[in-house]
Parts: C-alpha cells; sequence; structure tokens
C-alpha cells in the first residue's frame, strides 16, 4: 500500500512537472512572436521614415531648382565669330562664354538656341528664348520690340573689299553692290544708301556675303569688326578698309517688360565686369593689337 501511495505521488509530481514545461514553451513562443512582430512593426516605420525622408530631398531638391531659375535659354545665330560660331559639335565663342557666366551667377542652366538672326527678336517676343546674345547692336528701332541689357562690348561696322578695289573708303559704297547679313545693323544701315543707288544683297550667313565678294558678284561688303578680321584672314585677296562704316554697341536683348530678368542680367554683367571675367573672355578670343 505504501509503495502504491509514492508511485502514485511520483506520477502526480510528473504529471506537474511536464504541465509546468508545456507552460513555458507556449509563453516563450509568445513572447517571440511578440518579438518578431516589435521587429516587423520597427523595419515597417524605419523603411516608411526613410522613404517619406527621400520624399522630403527630392521636394527641396526641386524646389532649390526651381529657386535657382531652372533653364536660361539663349538665342543666338552661330555663324558670326568670334562672338558665336560652332567648334565641332559645340558652340562657342564671346557671347557664349558671356551667357554661360551669366547663367553661372545667376544659379542657372545655360541652352544655346542656333537660329537665323533676323529670328532672335520674335524668338524673344513669343517667349521661346530669354535672351539673345549674338553681337547685336542697340538700335531705336530694335528697341521698339525688345529692351537691352547694359553694354558689354563696343564694336564697328567694317567694309570688306578686294584688294585691287577702287573703293577706299565708305563714301565709295554709293552705286555699288553691297553684301551684308539679313537683319543684321550692316543690313539696316547700308540699306540707308539704297536711295544713292546702292544695291543690297542680302544673305543669312556673313560668310556667304563674303564668298560673293571673292567670287565677284558683289563690290563689297559691310560686316562687324571681329568677324571682318576672321572672314579676312580666311580668305585671299581681300581686305578691310581702316575707315569704320560706324561704330556701335552690343548688348543683350530680353523680352520687352521683362524688368525682373533684366535687372538680374545686368547684376550679372557688373559682377562679370568687376571681377576681371569679362575683359578674360573677351582677351581669349579678340588679341590685343
Amino acid at each position: 500500500m505504501k509503495k502504491k501511495m509514492i508511485a502514485l505521488t511520483m506520477a502526480a509530481l510528473m504529471a506537474a512537472s511536464l504541465t509546468a514545461c508545456g507552460g513555458g514553451a507556449k509563453e516563450t513562443t509568445a513572447a517571440t512572436t511578440a518579438a518578431d512582430t516589435t521587429a516587423a512593426d520597427t523595419a515597417d516605420t524605419t523603411a516608411a521614415e526613410n522613404a517619406e525622408t527621400s520624399a522630403e530631398a527630392a521636394e527641396t531638391e526641386a524646389a532649390e531648382t526651381e529657386a535657382a531659375g531652372g533653364v536660361l535659354v539663349m538665342a543666338t545665330n552661330a555663324e558670326f565669330p568670334p562672338y558665336e560660331y560652332h567648334d565641332g559639335g559645340e558652340i562657342v565663342g564671346i557671347d557664349a562664354e558671356i551667357a554661360k557666366a551669366i547663367a553661372g551667377e545667376l544659379g542657372m542652366e545655360l541652352e544655346i538656341e542656333d537660329i537665323a538672326f533676323d529670328s532672335i527678336i520674335p524668338e524673344i517676343t513669343s517667349g521661346k528664348a530669354d535672351m539673345g546674345l549674338a553681337g547685336m547692336t542697340v538700335t531705336e528701332d530694335r528697341k521698339q520690340s525688345v529692351d537691352f541689357s547694359d553694354t558689354y562690348a563696343k564694336a564697328s561696322q567694317k567694309v570688306i573689299v578686294k584688294e585691287d578695289s577702287e573703293i577706299a573708303s565708305p563714301d565709295d559704297l554709293a552705286g555699288k553692290i553691297v553684301g551684308v547679313q539679313l537683319g543684321t545693323t550692316g543690313d539696316i544701315y547700308v540699306s540707308d544708301l539704297e536711295a544713292d543707288g546702292t544695291t543690297v544683297e542680302r544673305y543669312n550667313k556673313g560668310f556667304e556675303a563674303v564668298q560673293a565678294l571673292s567670287q565677284g558678284k558683289i563690290d563689297a561688303v559691310v560686316i562687324d569688326g571681329e568677324p571682318a578680321k576672321t572672314f579676312v584672314a580666311q580668305t585671299e585677296g581681300l581686305k578691310i578698309l581702316e575707315e569704320s562704316f560706324t561704330d556701335e554697341e552690343y548688348a543683350i536683348a530680353v523680352k520687352k517688360g521683362n524688368t525682373e530678368l533684366l535687372d538680374k542680367i545686368n547684376g550679372a554683367l557688373k559682377t562679370l565686369k568687376e571681377n576681371g571675367t569679362l575683359d578674360e573672355i573677351v582677351a581669349k578670343y579678340i588679341k590685343a593689337e
């Protein structure tokens, strides 16, 4: 009997022990599940926070880009060395570098559109371009359509003739056939001579006028001084008359009434003049004589 009681007692103790062990396993499993759930929740929260941070960073970057002004579109005619011309697939020259420097001062990216010279002002007035740099002379006629920045360069209209030409000064152009680039100040000024019997032949590119002169199709070409030097250096048998046809100043054209952009451009030009950048750009392309 005593042995039977001992056996029953041992059985009861073992059952209790097994029950205790079973409860511990369930508690461990529950604790593990809770920990896993917490970790998952934390990971999800972290991922959401990271995504939100990235989105905010992207929005900030976009806002900063927009605040900086984005893209500054320059209209030009890249047939006017050394102010603008093609070098491989790139448009380079004095105006191109000045425009790039202005864009840099304004925190903007420069985009250059190469179009016909006489299309530059319409491109600006229509809003397709922000500004025009093309060795453009300030004239009263042009000021009716666009506003101009402060002057950034001085220039002159020169007369190109053959080396054996009888034309010795601008006064001798009366009654002659004179080539000009369409829409330029050379075109404007020489057109005034038509009343004296001068025939004006207009070309889309300055070099085309020089070629016509070299081929004997016209008697002279009137064009800006620096391009004139380049074209004569590239073409045998031509020379530039010492006396200028007229003196003038270059400036940047912007849409009429866009005072905000005009003020920014003038501010940038002032900085570029004061820190010597403007002189450095010009000296890079025009050697002192």
